[in-house]
Parts: C-alpha cells; structure tokens; sequence
C-alpha cells in the first residue's frame, strides 16, 4: 500500500522529540537522531510500505549534523553570563571538539544569532610514542626489567623492541655496565654499588662476577622518563622545568601543541530558536506568494567568486618581472644577454681578472669541449688588454705575467652577466662622442657549486650598469638604496670587498627572516681603468655597476629556506599555483642602512 510522506520535523526541531525522556538535556546529539529516525518509519516498512529510502535518510541525516549541537550551545549560551568557550563545552557534553566547531560555523553563518571570538592557546601533548612510555615505561626502564641476575648477552639484549634506544640511555644512566670478557661475548649485567664484605662474596653470597668486587645488584630504579609524562598527561606540565621538558621534546616524546577554540557570545539578534534562511527564489515561491513569509539568507556582496582554471607563472618569474619593471622605472635599457656559451677573454681578460686566477680553475667554471675555442674576437682589443695584464698601462702596473691568447679563447659557461656588460660597455666605446647609459640584464649564469640551502650550479644573476662622467662610491650607494627600497628589502647591510675588476667594491646583505641570518644579495663596485679605458672610453668616465642573484630575493620575498624548494627537481608544484602576485613595493620610507667595518 503506498503512502504519501510529509516531513513535519526540520532539523533544527529535532530535540522536540526529547519530551519522552527522561532527563531531556543530558540526550546525546546522536541518540536523539537515532529517536527522529525510528519515528519516521511505520511498522509496515519493511512489507511493502513506502517508507523513506535509505538516499533520503542519509541526506537528512547530513542535514541535520549541526542541529542537536547548535540548539545544545543555544540553550546553554542562553543560561552563561558572558560567553562559552568552545573546547570546555565539548568536553562538558563528552562529543568531539569538531562537532562543535562546526556549530558555531554554522550559527555565524545565520547571521548576527552569535559572535564568535577564535583564540589561540598552545599546551603542551605526549606525542604516540610518548603515550607508550607512560603506559609502560621509558625505553631505558624495560631494558633494565629485562635483564636478569646473570646478566644478558648483549646481541641478544639489541633484539628486544627497546634494545637499541634503551641500552644507551640505560648506560648514560649508569644503569647497566658491559662485561667484554665474558666466554660467549660482550654481557650486559645491571650495575652493582659498594657494599662488599669480603673479596667474592656479597653479604655472604658467592658474588657471581669476582672481578667486580664492589658488588650489591641494583635491583629497582626510578623511571624519571615514565614519572614527568605521566604529570604531562595528568595535565602538570607546568611542574616540568624548561630543561626537562626540552629533554623529552628531542626524544620526541612530548610536542608543544596550538589549540585553536572559540569564544562564543550572544549576538545582537540572538535566539534559541531556528528557522532557516532561504538562499534561492523558486517560482513556486513567486506563484504561490509564499516568498513574502520566508526569512531569506542576505547577499555576501564581499565573497569570492570562484577562480578560473588558468596557467600559473613561477615564482622565479613573478619576481623577475617586478625587477624588470624596477629597472625600467629607474630609465634603464635592457641589454642583450643571448651568450650562454662565452669566450674566457670576454668572460675574464676584459674584466682584468688574471690567467692563473682560482676562478678560472675547472672546479669553478665549466669549460667546454667543443666547441672548445672561440674563433672570432676583436684583436686591437685583445691586444690592449694583453699589454695592460702582462706589462701595465692606464696608470697601472698590471699582474706582470705571460698573457696567453690560447687561455683567453677557451669556450666556458659564463659565470657572470658582468661579461655581457663588457660587450655592452666595448659597443658603447666605440660610439662617438660619449652618451651617458644605464644597462640592466637578467639571465641566467653556470658555476661549478657545491649545491646547498643557498647555492645552485644554475640560477639567474641580476646586474645594472651606469655609466656617466664623475661617478663615486657615493653614487653607487644612493643608486642601491633606491634601487632595494623600491624591492622592499629594508634591513641592509654594506660590506668591503675584493673583486678584481671593481675597486672600491662592496658586499651586499640582507637579513632572511626563515634563515635568521644575513644572506648576501649582491655584489657591487666601481670598475677599474684597467678594464674601462682599453676599451677607449674616456678618462673622466666612471661606471659603477652591481650584480644579484634572482633566487635569494625570491626566497626572502615567499619565504622560502632552502633554494632546492624553488627550482630543481624536488619543487611542489603546488608552491606554483598557491605562491601570491609579487609586489616588492615597500612602504615610503628611507631603509635602515648599515655599512659594516
């Protein structure tokens, strides 16, 4: 026989079953949905009757999830002076602190019936193993239990469960010795203390081990271990001190924990009654006119729409544009950078770097092996920088050495852009008369590296060049000062250092945050005549460049700690799509600058 069903019941008036009970408050959410179930069968649902279908009893049932706990915390935020806690009512009413998250997230959602305040607290839990040891003793502890009178080998003894762990704790506790002469072995035996009567005997008893006549056996000793994370679990950490429970945080058994709750008051529109909010006008709602008597959920005109499915740019590359961007605005021109593979003469010679510099060395650089010469180079150059490495010249001594043309030919990953800012520099020389310029490039450069936290035998350099008639030390650092506020790295610091090409030259450090250190971000300096006037620019003409790598800024900007997360084979791809637009703008103020000594 069919029967036609109509749900009288919503959730939210699902307690109103509770008045055949008992004790009504003390009914458990999930009881009370197990009551509304039962009452929506008939006795002939399983002859024939139509009763609902187990698809609609699991959507009520999901649907009504929130409603017991929702009504519980009402009802007893109705009867508190000023607020609930969250964690204390879920363990008042013995369910998961979940359940009632999510009824607190459900509530907010109906408007202003509540207001919900999230607080942090941090406590201190046994971690798994943690757990074990208070129930059954630390490691050291059943090591001891388990060797006998006559003592255990110790092979056997690295075999039980807590063998390893336990035998060197229990030794550093002096708690067992380890006798290497034994027949069959190293033994283990417990430690005996003084209380000898005479040479082989103990209190009378042969004393099984002669050569050891200090002799009573431990036989009991206090699992300090078992005592302090059982006080933890009693809810006493705070008689633990800072030593102790840094002990057993690096055995890893007790973790420092953040519970997140919520402080829940009554909202400007609070009730303990329910009605829900409707969230889409039907047209049967239109025809029937019943729209007008129904409560309707307001619009979220602040929500987010939901993103679309798009390709999402590296991190790497996010920042680099930024750079790019920075460079522009300070009226720098891009310079081409297409020479992966560079000549050791436009790579070294004609930044003054000498021959027999360690640089230069194969476990520096990687030098190629076909082509492994360069054809083609500018020979009135080349021989001006020959003259000026092996003889001096431009008011300079030079390095006083045979200068070979078969070394400046050799074919190498470049190691540096700074070799595309000397073709850049070599073009501009022979322009006449003299422009002012200001160069930028960002590319990528090859170095023979021992691969780190913070280096890569790969990765991007960053270099700007100006070039202009009486340029100082001072030019350069109000260029830098500008050139990083506009990056938004504020905490600086100068540093002198040595390069061969740049004279003065300066070190760059800024502090990372997730490292807790300085890191270097650059190099900088002033060219030195050496390099610049074989080239035939002018005399009065100084150039004052820097160089920077792309990743450490990128690692400090997105918090990154070791650059292998960044780029490399072990990179989630998931850091690509989550990673937010770059914005390296910082606020308009001057940064606090430090030269170091």
């Amino acid at each position: 026989m069919e029967q036609g069903w109509r749900w009288e019941l919503s959730p939210v008036h699902l307690l109103r079953l509770r008045h055949h009970t008992q004790d009504d408050d003390t009914l458990s959410p999930a009881l009370r949905l197990d009551t509304f179930k039962m009452a929506m069968h008939t006795p002939d649902s399983g002859s024939g009757g139509s009763g609902p279908g187990r698809d609609t009893l699991s959507t009520l049932e999901a649907a009504m999830a929130d409603g017991p706990v929702a009504e519980l915390l009402l009802r007893r935020l109705e009867a508190s002076d000023g607020g609930l806690d969250s964690a204390e009512l879920a363990a008042e009413l013995g369910m998961e602190h979940q359940a009632v998250v999510g009824a607190v997230k459900s509530l907010q959602a109906l408007g202003e019936i509540i207001e919900a305040e999230l607080r942090s607290t941090k406590r201190w839990e046994l971690t798994a193993e943690g757990e074990e040891i208070a129930r059954e003793g630390s490691h050291e502890a059943r090591v001891f239990r388990s060797i006998p009178p006559e003592g255990l080998a110790q092979s056997e003894l690295m075999r039980l469960p807590s063998g390893k762990v336990g035998f060197s704790k229990a030794m550093s506790n002096k708690w067992i010795r380890v006798d290497k002469s034994a027949a069959d072995g190293p033994r283990v035996f417990r430690v005996v203390r003084s209380c000898r009567l005479a040479r082989g005997q103990v209190d009378g008893h042969v004393d099984p081990w002669p050569s050891h006549p200090l002799s009573r056996q431990v036989d009991s000793m206090e699992d300090e271990v078992q005592r302090r994370l059982q006080l933890v679990q009693g809810g006493q950490a705070e008689k633990l001190g800072e030593k102790e429970r840094s002990e057993l945080r690096k055995r890893k058994l007790l973790a420092e924990v953040t519970l997140k709750t919520y402080w829940v008051s009554k909202g400007s529109a609070f009730s303990t009654s329910i009605s829900k909010q409707e969230t889409e006008l039907s047209p049967e709602m239109i025809s029937s006119g019943s729209w007008r008597d129904r409560p309707f959920k307001p619009y979220n005109f602040l929500a987010h729409g939901v993103l679309p499915d798009s390709g999402h740019l590296h991190p790497l590359l996010k920042v680099r544009s930024q750079f790019r961007q920075i460079f522009l605005e300070m009226g720098f021109t891009e310079m081409p950078t297409y020479n992966f593979i560079e000549s050791s003469f436009w790579n070294f010679d004609a930044l003054f770097q000498p021959q027999q510099h360690p640089a230069r060395d194969q476990h520096d650089t990687f030098f190629l092996r076909d082509p492994a010469e360069a054809l083609q180079l500018p020979m009135d150059y080349v021989q001006r920088v020959k003259r000026t490495h092996s003889q001096g010249g431009y008011g300079s001594q030079g390095y006083k050495y045979t200068w070979k043309l078969d070394e400046a030919r050799k074919n190498l990953l470049r190691t540096h852009t700074t070799s595309a800012s000397a073709r850049a520099l070599y073009r501009l020389a022979q322009k006449k008369p003299f422009t002012p310029v200001k160069y930028f490039s960002i590319d990528r450069v090859f170095r023979n590296e021992t691969l780190d936290a913070t280096h890569l035998a790969e990765f991007h350099q960053i270099e700007g060049v100006v070039a202009d008639h009486g340029l100082t030390l001072g030019h350069l650092m109000g260029v830098l000062r500008e050139f990083f506020t506009k990056l938004g790295i504020t905490q600086l610091r100068f540093k002198p250092a040595y390069n061969p090409y740049t004279e003065p030259s300066m070190e760059v450090f800024s502090y990372h945050q997730g490292l807790k250190k300085w890191v270097e971000v650059g190099n900088s300096g002033v060219f030195r005549p050496e390099m610049l006037l074989p080239m035939g620019l002018p005399e009065n003409v100084s150039v004052i460049a820097w160089g920077l790598s792309l990743e450490r800024p990128t690692m400090i900007k997105y918090g990154i700690n070791n650059i292998r997360d960044l780029v490399g084979h072990k990179v989630n791809l998931q850091m690509v799509y989550d990673s937010p637009l770059c914005r390296l703008d910082a606020e308009p103020r001057p940064p606090p600058t430090q030269e170091a000594a």
